[in-house]
């Protein structure tokens, strides 16, 4: 496909993701949990279809699970769009 692009409220999450992983975990575990997920993003980008489709969700989102996140993303024209990532939030309303 594409590239990937965050939504801004994916963008917040990521930076409370790495926030609260620095605070709790410390930086070498955060830094190594972010830069994974920023490689799952890539993944996303190259492959969208490989994941499941997250339609009781929303219509065209797509679901990666990626440790303890839940990746939640759509494809828009040949990039993909990262609207979410969530830990255990409501999903309805965070979505």
């Amino acid at each position: 496909m594409g590239k990937y692009i965050l939504s801004f409220a994916a963008e917040a999450d990521l930076e409370k993701l790495l926030e609260y992983g620095i605070e709790n975990f410390g930086v070498t575990v955060a830094i190594t949990y972010y830069d994974g997920l920023v490689c799952r993003f890539k993944s996303l980008a190259a492959s969208p279809f490989q994941y499941p489709a997250a339609e009781n969700i929303r219509e065209g989102y797509r679901l990666c699970v990626y440790k303890s996140h839940s990746v939640y993303f759509r494809c828009v024209n040949k990039d993909v769009e990262i609207v979410r990532i969530l830990n255990g939030q409501d999903i309805e309303y965070a979505l």
